[in-house]
Protein backbone atom coordinates (compact mmCIF):
# COMPACT_ATOMS: atom_id res chain seq x y z
CA UNK A 1 0.00 0.00 0.00
CA UNK A 2 1.28 3.26 -0.61
CA UNK A 3 0.67 6.05 1.69
CA UNK A 4 0.15 9.96 0.58
CA UNK A 5 0.23 13.40 3.00
CA UNK A 6 -2.99 14.79 3.12
CA UNK A 7 -2.90 18.69 2.41
CA UNK A 8 -1.01 20.32 5.29
CA UNK A 9 -2.67 18.19 8.19
CA UNK A 10 0.67 16.11 8.99
CA UNK A 11 -1.66 12.51 8.24
CA UNK A 12 -0.32 9.96 5.97
CA UNK A 13 -3.12 8.42 4.77
CA UNK A 14 -3.46 5.32 2.76
CA UNK A 15 -3.93 5.84 -1.53
CA UNK A 16 -7.16 3.85 -1.01
CA UNK A 17 -9.14 4.04 2.21
CA UNK A 18 -12.26 2.35 3.58
CA UNK A 19 -15.77 4.14 2.97
CA UNK A 20 -18.19 2.17 5.98
CA UNK A 21 -21.23 3.61 4.27
CA UNK A 22 -21.69 -0.16 3.16
CA UNK A 23 -21.88 -1.43 6.68
CA UNK A 24 -25.25 0.43 7.16
CA UNK A 25 -26.59 -1.99 4.22
CA UNK A 26 -27.16 0.94 2.15
CA UNK A 27 -26.40 -0.94 -1.15
CA UNK A 28 -26.98 -4.30 0.10
CA UNK A 29 -28.53 -5.96 3.65
CA UNK A 30 -25.56 -6.95 5.08
CA UNK A 31 -24.15 -9.33 7.57
CA UNK A 32 -22.99 -7.59 11.09
CA UNK A 33 -20.09 -10.33 11.16
CA UNK A 34 -19.00 -10.32 7.60
CA UNK A 35 -19.10 -6.40 7.93
CA UNK A 36 -16.54 -6.48 11.31
CA UNK A 37 -14.14 -8.84 9.51
CA UNK A 38 -14.08 -6.61 6.12
CA UNK A 39 -13.06 -3.82 8.34
CA UNK A 40 -10.46 -5.87 9.61
CA UNK A 41 -9.31 -7.25 6.12
CA UNK A 42 -9.14 -3.60 5.19
CA UNK A 43 -6.55 -2.51 8.09
CA UNK A 44 -4.48 -5.65 7.32
CA UNK A 45 -4.54 -5.09 3.61
CA UNK A 46 -2.54 -1.44 4.64
CA UNK A 47 -5.93 0.48 4.69
CA UNK A 48 -5.46 3.15 7.47
CA UNK A 49 -8.46 5.59 7.29
CA UNK A 50 -11.90 4.97 7.35
CA UNK A 51 -15.09 7.54 7.08
CA UNK A 52 -18.21 6.84 8.14
CA UNK A 53 -21.44 8.99 8.83
CA UNK A 54 -24.56 8.63 11.19
CA UNK A 55 -26.50 9.40 8.02
CA UNK A 56 -25.44 5.77 6.77
CA UNK A 57 -27.93 3.12 7.61
CA UNK A 58 -29.21 5.44 9.60
CA UNK A 59 -26.54 5.17 12.09
CA UNK A 60 -25.91 1.40 11.24
CA UNK A 61 -22.85 1.81 9.70
CA UNK A 62 -21.21 3.76 12.69
CA UNK A 63 -22.70 0.64 15.17
CA UNK A 64 -21.24 -2.08 13.26
CA UNK A 65 -18.05 -0.06 12.37
CA UNK A 66 -17.66 0.90 16.38
CA UNK A 67 -18.01 -3.36 17.30
CA UNK A 68 -14.97 -3.68 14.33
CA UNK A 69 -12.60 -1.15 15.55
CA UNK A 70 -13.10 -1.70 19.44
CA UNK A 71 -10.97 -4.79 18.56
CA UNK A 72 -8.16 -2.75 17.37
CA UNK A 73 -5.60 -0.82 18.44
CA UNK A 74 -6.59 3.16 17.78
CA UNK A 75 -3.26 4.31 16.89
CA UNK A 76 -3.89 1.27 13.47
CA UNK A 77 -6.62 3.37 11.79
CA UNK A 78 -7.62 7.29 10.87
CA UNK A 79 -10.87 7.62 11.40
CA UNK A 80 -13.44 10.36 9.91
CA UNK A 81 -17.22 11.12 10.56
CA UNK A 82 -20.29 13.23 9.69
CA UNK A 83 -22.37 15.29 11.10
CA UNK A 84 -25.48 18.20 9.56
CA UNK A 85 -27.53 14.55 7.89
CA UNK A 86 -29.50 12.64 9.21
CA UNK A 87 -31.66 11.03 6.88
CA UNK A 88 -32.99 11.40 3.32
CA UNK A 89 -34.48 15.19 3.80
CA UNK A 90 -33.04 15.88 7.43
CA UNK A 91 -30.34 18.23 7.78
CA UNK A 92 -29.24 20.50 10.49
CA UNK A 93 -26.16 22.36 10.99
CA UNK A 94 -26.76 24.17 14.30
CA UNK A 95 -23.81 24.37 16.52
CA UNK A 96 -25.87 22.31 18.90
CA UNK A 97 -26.94 19.54 16.70
CA UNK A 98 -23.22 19.04 15.38
CA UNK A 99 -22.38 18.82 18.88
CA UNK A 100 -24.81 16.38 19.80
CA UNK A 101 -23.99 14.32 16.85
CA UNK A 102 -20.04 14.03 17.35
CA UNK A 103 -21.10 12.92 20.79
CA UNK A 104 -23.42 10.19 19.93
CA UNK A 105 -21.07 8.95 17.05
CA UNK A 106 -18.26 9.03 19.67
CA UNK A 107 -19.89 6.38 21.33
CA UNK A 108 -21.24 4.28 18.59
CA UNK A 109 -17.44 4.55 17.70
CA UNK A 110 -16.13 3.50 21.11
CA UNK A 111 -13.72 5.92 20.86
CA UNK A 112 -13.36 9.33 22.31
CA UNK A 113 -11.97 11.52 19.61
CA UNK A 114 -12.14 10.93 15.51
CA UNK A 115 -9.29 12.23 13.07
CA UNK A 116 -11.75 14.11 11.18
CA UNK A 117 -15.50 15.99 11.30
CA UNK A 118 -17.58 16.62 7.98
CA UNK A 119 -20.02 18.86 7.91
CA UNK A 120 -22.05 16.42 5.52
CA UNK A 121 -23.98 17.11 2.03
CA UNK A 122 -23.50 20.97 3.05
CA UNK A 123 -25.05 22.15 -0.42
CA UNK A 124 -28.52 21.64 1.79
CA UNK A 125 -27.83 24.62 3.80
CA UNK A 126 -27.37 28.20 3.46
CA UNK A 127 -23.53 29.21 3.21
CA UNK A 128 -24.59 31.72 6.50
CA UNK A 129 -25.43 29.08 8.24
CA UNK A 130 -22.25 27.07 7.56
CA UNK A 131 -19.76 29.66 7.81
CA UNK A 132 -21.64 31.19 10.97
CA UNK A 133 -22.59 28.54 13.28
CA UNK A 134 -21.12 25.25 11.42
CA UNK A 135 -17.38 25.47 10.87
CA UNK A 136 -16.57 27.65 14.18
CA UNK A 137 -18.43 25.04 15.92
CA UNK A 138 -15.96 22.34 14.03
CA UNK A 139 -13.12 24.93 15.24
CA UNK A 140 -14.43 24.84 19.10
CA UNK A 141 -14.70 20.81 18.99
CA UNK A 142 -10.87 20.97 17.91
CA UNK A 143 -9.70 22.94 20.32
CA UNK A 144 -11.69 20.23 23.00
CA UNK A 145 -9.49 17.66 21.19
CA UNK A 146 -12.67 15.68 19.89
CA UNK A 147 -11.39 16.16 16.45
CA UNK A 148 -8.52 16.91 14.81
CA UNK A 149 -8.81 18.30 11.82
CA UNK A 150 -12.44 19.74 10.15
CA UNK A 151 -13.48 19.33 6.93
CA UNK A 152 -17.18 19.64 4.52
CA UNK A 153 -18.25 17.58 2.52
CA UNK A 154 -20.92 17.01 -0.81
CA UNK A 155 -21.94 16.82 -4.48
CA UNK A 156 -21.79 20.02 -6.05
CA UNK A 157 -17.93 21.11 -6.71
CA UNK A 158 -18.43 25.06 -6.01
CA UNK A 159 -19.11 24.72 -2.76
CA UNK A 160 -15.55 24.39 -1.76
CA UNK A 161 -14.29 27.82 -3.09
CA UNK A 162 -17.31 29.41 -1.98
CA UNK A 163 -17.08 28.04 1.43
CA UNK A 164 -12.99 28.30 2.06
CA UNK A 165 -13.23 31.81 1.13
CA UNK A 166 -15.04 32.63 3.80
CA UNK A 167 -13.95 30.38 6.37
CA UNK A 168 -11.12 28.28 6.20
CA UNK A 169 -11.10 24.36 6.79
CA UNK A 170 -8.15 21.14 6.93
CA UNK A 171 -10.38 18.91 4.53
CA UNK A 172 -12.70 18.48 1.76
CA UNK A 173 -14.43 15.33 0.96
CA UNK A 174 -15.75 15.38 -2.71
CA UNK A 175 -17.48 12.20 -4.32
CA UNK A 176 -18.59 10.99 -8.05
CA UNK A 177 -15.65 13.97 -9.44
CA UNK A 178 -12.31 11.94 -9.99
CA UNK A 179 -13.37 9.05 -11.53
CA UNK A 180 -13.26 7.32 -15.40
CA UNK A 181 -16.42 9.10 -16.38
CA UNK A 182 -15.83 12.59 -14.49
CA UNK A 183 -12.29 14.42 -13.82
CA UNK A 184 -13.59 17.94 -12.76
CA UNK A 185 -12.19 17.55 -9.49
CA UNK A 186 -8.63 18.17 -10.76
CA UNK A 187 -10.04 21.87 -11.86
CA UNK A 188 -10.17 22.36 -8.00
CA UNK A 189 -6.61 21.04 -6.90
CA UNK A 190 -4.77 24.23 -7.72
CA UNK A 191 -7.42 26.38 -5.34
CA UNK A 192 -7.26 24.01 -2.93
CA UNK A 193 -3.75 23.25 -2.77
CA UNK A 194 -2.90 27.15 -2.51
CA UNK A 195 -5.61 27.14 0.77
CA UNK A 196 -3.33 24.11 2.09
CA UNK A 197 -6.51 22.07 2.16
CA UNK A 198 -6.03 17.76 2.13
CA UNK A 199 -8.46 16.02 -0.24
CA UNK A 200 -10.09 13.19 0.47
CA UNK A 201 -12.20 11.70 -3.10
CA UNK A 202 -14.62 9.18 -3.07
CA UNK A 203 -16.81 6.80 -5.02
CA UNK A 204 -14.44 6.07 -8.09
CA UNK A 205 -17.11 3.62 -9.43
CA UNK A 206 -19.48 6.96 -9.38
CA UNK A 207 -21.70 5.36 -6.66
CA UNK A 208 -22.47 2.22 -9.49
CA UNK A 209 -22.23 3.68 -12.89
CA UNK A 210 -18.99 2.37 -13.42
CA UNK A 211 -19.93 -1.09 -12.47
CA UNK A 212 -20.59 -4.77 -14.54
CA UNK A 213 -23.46 -5.23 -11.69
CA UNK A 214 -25.77 -2.18 -13.46
CA UNK A 215 -26.92 1.33 -11.97
CA UNK A 216 -28.63 1.12 -8.60
CA UNK A 217 -32.79 2.39 -9.22
CA UNK A 218 -32.19 5.14 -6.92
CA UNK A 219 -28.88 6.71 -9.10
CA UNK A 220 -29.82 10.48 -10.44
CA UNK A 221 -26.96 10.12 -13.13
CA UNK A 222 -29.38 10.78 -16.52
CA UNK A 223 -30.58 7.93 -19.04
CA UNK A 224 -27.80 9.26 -21.28
CA UNK A 225 -24.67 8.81 -18.44
CA UNK A 226 -26.42 5.51 -17.33
CA UNK A 227 -26.26 4.11 -20.83
CA UNK A 228 -22.71 5.09 -21.77
CA UNK A 229 -21.22 3.77 -18.32
CA UNK A 230 -23.40 0.27 -19.48
CA UNK A 231 -21.27 0.62 -22.86
CA UNK A 232 -18.00 0.96 -21.05
CA UNK A 233 -18.67 -1.73 -18.43
CA UNK A 234 -19.84 -4.49 -21.64
CA UNK A 235 -16.63 -3.27 -23.87
CA UNK A 236 -14.47 -3.73 -20.12
CA UNK A 237 -16.09 -7.83 -20.12
CA UNK A 238 -15.54 -8.44 -23.66
CA UNK A 239 -11.93 -7.57 -23.07
CA UNK A 240 -11.74 -9.69 -20.02
CA UNK A 241 -11.40 -6.89 -17.44
CA UNK A 242 -13.80 -5.73 -14.45
CA UNK A 243 -14.51 -2.03 -15.28
CA UNK A 244 -14.83 -1.47 -11.08
CA UNK A 245 -11.04 -2.74 -11.25
CA UNK A 246 -9.83 -0.69 -14.09
CA UNK A 247 -12.02 2.48 -12.32
CA UNK A 248 -10.01 1.78 -8.75
CA UNK A 249 -6.60 1.95 -10.69
CA UNK A 250 -7.78 5.06 -12.50
CA UNK A 251 -8.67 7.07 -9.17
CA UNK A 252 -5.35 5.87 -7.32
CA UNK A 253 -3.33 6.72 -10.24
CA UNK A 254 -3.48 10.79 -10.08
CA UNK A 255 -0.99 11.10 -7.46
CA UNK A 256 -2.11 14.88 -5.71
CA UNK A 257 -5.17 12.97 -4.94
CA UNK A 258 -4.00 11.49 -1.64
CA UNK A 259 -6.38 9.03 -1.24
CA UNK A 260 -10.14 7.57 -2.82
CA UNK A 261 -12.47 6.11 -0.78
CA UNK A 262 -14.27 2.66 -1.23
CA UNK A 263 -16.85 1.14 -0.13
CA UNK A 264 -17.69 -3.19 0.19
CA UNK A 265 -19.10 -5.11 3.43
CA UNK A 266 -16.78 -7.89 1.71
CA UNK A 267 -13.87 -9.73 2.86
CA UNK A 268 -13.09 -10.47 -0.61
CA UNK A 269 -13.69 -7.69 -2.73
CA UNK A 270 -11.95 -5.25 -0.31
CA UNK A 271 -8.61 -7.52 -0.60
CA UNK A 272 -9.10 -7.34 -3.88
CA UNK A 273 -9.25 -3.78 -3.96
CA UNK A 274 -6.38 -3.09 -2.60
CA UNK A 275 -4.62 -5.92 -4.94
CA UNK A 276 -5.60 -3.58 -7.48
CA UNK A 277 -4.55 -0.31 -6.67
CA UNK A 278 -1.43 -1.97 -6.61
CA UNK A 279 -1.62 -2.84 -10.27
CA UNK A 280 -1.35 -0.91 -13.17
CA UNK A 281 -4.11 -0.57 -15.65
CA UNK A 282 -3.92 -1.75 -18.99
CA UNK A 283 -3.28 1.05 -21.10
CA UNK A 284 -5.09 0.15 -24.18
CA UNK A 285 -8.35 -0.81 -22.37
CA UNK A 286 -7.98 2.50 -20.40
CA UNK A 287 -7.75 4.44 -23.58
CA UNK A 288 -10.64 2.95 -24.89
CA UNK A 289 -12.86 3.03 -22.30
CA UNK A 290 -11.58 6.93 -21.74
CA UNK A 291 -13.28 7.70 -25.10
CA UNK A 292 -16.40 5.64 -24.78
CA UNK A 293 -17.28 7.73 -21.88
CA UNK A 294 -16.13 11.00 -23.21
CA UNK A 295 -19.53 12.12 -24.99
CA UNK A 296 -20.38 12.03 -20.99
CA UNK A 297 -17.46 12.98 -19.17
CA UNK A 298 -17.78 15.86 -16.35
CA UNK A 299 -21.41 15.37 -16.41
CA UNK A 300 -23.11 15.25 -13.51
CA UNK A 301 -26.89 15.96 -11.67
CA UNK A 302 -27.62 18.83 -9.46
CA UNK A 303 -27.69 18.16 -5.37
CA UNK A 304 -29.23 20.56 -2.67
CA UNK A 305 -29.64 24.29 -3.32
CA UNK A 306 -29.32 26.11 -6.49
CA UNK A 307 -27.40 28.66 -5.41
CA UNK A 308 -24.53 25.89 -5.33
CA UNK A 309 -25.21 24.15 -8.57
CA UNK A 310 -25.20 26.96 -11.28
CA UNK A 311 -21.65 25.74 -13.66
CA UNK A 312 -22.70 22.01 -13.16
CA UNK A 313 -22.87 20.17 -16.34
CA UNK A 314 -25.94 17.82 -16.87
Amino acid sequence: MQYRKLGSTGLDVSILSFGASSLGSVFRDINEEEGIRTVHAAIDAGINYIDVSPYYGLTKAETVLGKAIRQLPRDRFLLSTKAGRYGVDTFDFSAKRIRESLEESLQRLNTDYVDMLFLHDMEFESLDVIVEEGIPELNRLKEQGKIRYAGISGLPLDIFPMTIDRAGVDVILSYCHYSLNDTTLLGQLPYLEQHSVGVVNASPLSMGLLSSRGVPDWHLASREMKDVCRQAALYCQEQGVDIAKLAVQFSVSEERIPTTLISSANPVNITNNVRWAEEKPDPAVLQAVLEILSPIQGKTWPSGRPEYNRSIKV
